[in-house]
């Protein structure tokens, strides 16, 4: 061997930071902000969504201007091109489907932050995190002689890379088994391993140590393969953290995947030293995990046990998916329940998935008009958990321009379901059901529930009596003395109760 030397590389000197890019940056992370802070009231969404889409063109843009990119041309052709799919699918997608597709779309983030962290790795020269570099001369046999070298990547940016790609990699797999659980493609029910958690902690304590490997490492011989059985590992465990976990938590899995993609974001920005991609990834990840946090705790559920997959989960407390039971209702009309409900003094409205898969949130807007022209006080209750991601029901009702001053959160009408004389159920049903307080054995044994049986009269609108809610139980309201079951398609029904009231 003729000669080793490490020298240090141009690209560790650094470089000062422009300090137009840094106001810009500072900049779209105040918009950013001001987008949380829309958005976390229906009356201001759309201005936050404002903001947001202000701020994300302040970032794209800056980052195109002030970056040496090879190709702008072919940058731009990316860019139109994923522009259009997302215009196309916006448009197109129902409103029934969006839990699943903002799942796919986590989806994609979690892709993005792998294929940038190899990317960083392959070629750490482009991302200017080349600390030094490792020039080699040899001799051969035939006395010629051989010269390389390879960029040294400093522990610290390993590390980040590391964590980016792990965090990535675990949103990416993770949100591929929501999307199809929410879609229908895989069984909403929890599919444990014997022994799930021993072979998730042995997998994650696996995932911690090959980045503390690779970050000690020098070499694509030492590198390359810890960072493959890292990346590996972690799409492992992102599918083992999900599956186990049932269909009346998808609600949070869906809030805990978005926090996962902004931890994923910003770990690249780091890697990158993009301050935008730290200060989004940092609000998207804080925010989310906050959201999942409040979540579980209005569904009385362990944030620990969610974020671990399943923890706690009983084989035998999946619920039944088949039919309810054979038991003796009452079925009435679309003219029955007008009647009533022009009687009534005060009527409680609490939606749910099955209203939203009938696109029934317009026609109920309608019905309630008539009754409080009649004099009905007419309030929505809506749960926290509704539908299948956050804010479901909220959406929906806010695209019918039910006023904002009459939806109301669990905590806050809970206690008025004894002084109403209608709870008027509209394809709702687990966050109706008294299992939840009753029922140990029941998957959402511990949930809040609204206290519908406490009216003096339920509505329940629902396809069949052979359907059950998304954690697969029956529901001990459908046979209650006061409950009249309304069994149609959601829309149907309410549209025929409308033309009674008229």
């Amino acid at each position: 061997m003729a000669g080793l030397s490490a020298t240090p590389a141009h690209a560790a000197t650094g470089e000062a930071v422009n300090p137009w890019v840094a106001l810009a940056y500072l900049v779209a992370g105040i918009f950013f902000i001001l987008a949380l802070r829309g958005l976390s009231s229906p009356s201001t969404s759309r201005t936050g969504n404002r903001f947001g889409m202000a701020g994300m063109l302040i970032a794209v843009v800056t980052t195109l201007v002030t970056h040496d990119i090879a190709n702008i041309v072919e940058i731009g052709i990316a860019i139109a091109i994923g522009g259009l799919i997302g215009f196309l699918i916006a448009r197109r997608i129902a409103m029934t489907a969006m839990p699943e597709l903002v799942a796919a779309f986590h989806s994609l983030v979690g892709l993005a932050a792998v294929l940038v962290g190899w990317a960083a790795y392959l070629n750490p020269a482009a991302f200017g995190l080349v600390a030094s570099t490792f020039n080699f001369t040899a001799e051969m046999r035939d006395g010629s002689t051989i010269a390389g070298g390879y960029g040294i990547i400093s522990p610290v940016s390993k590390i980040e890379m590391g964590l980016g790609i792990a965090i990535g990699a675990i949103t990416f797999s993770g949100s591929v088994i929501a999307f199809l659980k929410l879609s229908g493609k895989m069984s909403g029910s929890p599919i444990l391993l014997p022994f799930r958690h021993v072979i998730n902690l042995v997998t994650l304590a696996a995932i911690i140590v090959l980045t503390a490997l690779f970050a000690m490492a020098n070499g694509p011989a030492e590198t390359l393969p810890l960072i493959v059985a890292m990346t590996v590992l972690a799409f492992a465990i992102g599918f083992l953290l999900i599956i186990p976990i049932g269909g009346a938590d998808m609600p949070v899995v869906v809030s805990m995947l978005n926090s996962y993609s902004g931890w994923a974001a910003a770990a690249m920005g780091f890697t990158l030293g993009n301050t935008a991609m730290i200060i989004t990834g940092a609000l998207v990840g804080s925010s989310g995990a906050i959201l999942s946090y409040i979540m579980c705790r209005a569904m009385n559920r362990s944030f620990l046990s969610v974020i671990a997959g399943g923890f706690g989960a009983d084989a035998s407390s999946g619920g039944s998916t088949e039919g309810g039971e054979q038991r003796p209702y009452k079925q009435g009309s679309a003219a029955d329940a007008a009647f009533m409900l022009e009687q009534a003094e005060k009527v409680i409205i609490i939606p749910g998935y099955g209203m939203a898969v009938a696109q029934a949130q317009h026609a109920l807007r309608e019905m309630a008009d008539l009754l409080e022209e009649k004099g009905v006080e007419v309030k929505y209750a809506i749960h926290p958990v509704a539908g299948r991601m956050p804010g479901h029901m909220n959406v929906l009702l806010a695209e019918a321009q039910v006023p904002y001053e009459n939806v109301f959160e669990l905590e806050d009408i809970n206690s008025e379901f004894a002084q109403a004389d209608v709870a008027f159920i509209i394809g709702a049903n687990d966050v109706v059901n008294p299992a939840a307080k009753t029922d140990k054995s029941s998957p959402i044994y511990g949930m809040p529930v609204f206290d519908v049986d406490k009216a003096k009269q339920v509505f329940f609108i629902k396809r069949s009596m052979g359907g059950v809610g998304y954690a697969g139980v029956d529901n001990d309201v459908f046979y209650m003395d006061q409950t009249m079951m309304l069994l149609s398609d959601a829309k149907k029904m309410v549209e025929e109760i409308v033309k009674a009231l008229d």
